[in-house]
């Protein structure tokens, strides 16, 4: 259509140059005038042409550019309502989420209320019935206790059945596994895992502690040597019990397989509560002196009061320090503008890590359960985390297990010199 109109066009400038030269002719102009007269028409014509033509294409651009504009900026104002519907969407989710991790939260905090207080009652009913077997056992003159938990406890250890759990602790806030806490879990003859609140009111009173400590600690050095041959330079928490550490007969043999292995002592830390370690008498401290001159170090757990003996820690070396991360946020308050903790005052909240490692002590965040606990405790200049958010505890394999089975005397000595006792 383009091409037709051009061809009409150039033959209507023809037919117009060419009337114009045949006027001139016919009033008297020479050809040669008239020949020119033709060129110069058809010029004039053609340059008439190209100016009107430039003017309509620059209307039609400009109409085109207008049209692009509103196109533009309708395609902005529909990206704007996607995004303000996006924005609302994800404010929506993270609203959501955290109000069910909220409410996780407070579900989990409850069934730990309930658990601590099941494990409570248990221990107090599993100690009063020890105790209540020992005295008709003595009466009665009888060699062996009649208590059913407390065999279950003896023959799972003369049986080897104690599994060996490990939880990890990370450095924060890279969350890099740079330790691992060690837990014991007997079993009895039908394979029930039994927990520590179970059979700890019963094997304290009965010196079997120091059987389960040598297992545990044989377990972790081993472990500890298997993850040194993967090139994993980690650290291992070991319980020990105060009865262990008393135990003149025990202690001994303790530190001479100590000894033997005390290449391992920067990676491993044997640990205790902290009203084991406040009721610590002049011969676990001696004990415990003895564990550090080997290089060995220590850590405390389980704590219940913030405001501890720095001084007293740092002559223990005490090298570590687990509060609880509820334990901790739950000390925050707000005093003359300024948030400290509620058992240390006079302290900055924020100060508390950095005056703990003056004493040469780092402490760990435990039982963390949320992203929340991370971010405050991160205000608070704690370096270390352990809990469920991080890792729950894991049973080793049963054959990396048998790997670390010990000796058979390793366990038994300390039975037999139970029975011996009786």
């Amino acid at each position: 259509m383009r091409r037709l109109k051009l061809a009409l066009l150039t033959g209507a400038y023809l037919c117009l140059a060419l009337i114009v030269s045949l006027l001139l002719w016919r009033m008297g102009a020479t050809p040669a005038v008239g020949l020119s007269a033709f060129v110069g028409s058809l010029g004039l014509c053609f340059a008439f042409h190209g100016i009107v033509s430039g003017m309509f294409d620059n209307a039609q651009l400009k109409l085109d550019i207008e049209t692009v504009r509103e196109a533009h900026g309708i395609l902005v104002e529909q990206i704007e309502k996607i995004d303000a519907r996006m924005t609302s969407l994800v404010e929506s989710v993270a609203e959501d989420a955290e109000k069910r991790s909220a409410e996780l939260t407070s579900e989990v905090h409850q069934l730990e209320d309930l658990m601590q207080r099941m494990s409570e009652r248990l221990e107090s009913q599993l100690t009063h019935q020890v105790a209540a077997a020992r005295h008709d056992a003595r009466g009665r003159g009888a060699a062996a206790p009649v208590n059913a938990v407390l065999e279950a406890v003896q023959d799972a250890l003369a049986e080897n059945r104690v599994d060996l759990y490990l939880q990890p602790v990370v450095s924060l806030p890279q969350r890099r596994t740079v330790f691992y806490e060690s837990f014991s879990r007997l079993r009895d003859e039908t394979g029930r895992v039994m927990m520590p609140a179970e059979y700890l009111a019963v094997a304290e009173p009965e010196g079997l502690m120091t059987a389960v400590d040598n297992l545990l600690l044989f377990r972790c050095v081993q472990i500890v040597r298997r993850l040194a041959k993967q090139d994993r330079k980690v650290g291992i928490f070991c319980n020990i019990s105060l009865a262990s550490l008393s135990d003149e007969t025990f202690f001994p043999q303790f530190l001479e397989f100590l000894q033997g292995n005390k290449d391992l002592a920067g990676s491993l830390i044997f640990e205790l509560g902290q009203t084991a370690f406040n009721q610590r008498g002049p011969v676990e401290a001696r004990h415990m002196a003895r564990l550090a001159s080997l290089g060995f170090q220590f850590s405390l757990d389980k704590v219940v009061d913030l405001d501890l003996d720095f001084q007293d820690l740092a002559r223990a070396d005490v090298k570590f320090v687990k509060v609880g991360a509820q334990l901790i946020l739950e000390q925050l308050e707000e005093q003359d503008g300024k948030l400290v903790l509620s058992s240390l005052p006079d302290l900055n909240a924020a100060d508390f890590a950095a005056l703990m490692r003056r004493y040469g002590v780092e402490v760990i965040a435990e039982k963390v359960e949320s992203e929340r606990q991370i971010a405050e405790i991160l205000d608070l200049d704690i370096g270390y985390g352990q809990g469920h958010l991080f890792g729950e505890p894991r049973a080793i394999r049963d054959a990396v297990l048998a790997e670390t089975d010990p000796p058979a005397d390793f366990v038994q000595a300390p039975l037999r010199r139970r029975a011996a006792n009786w």
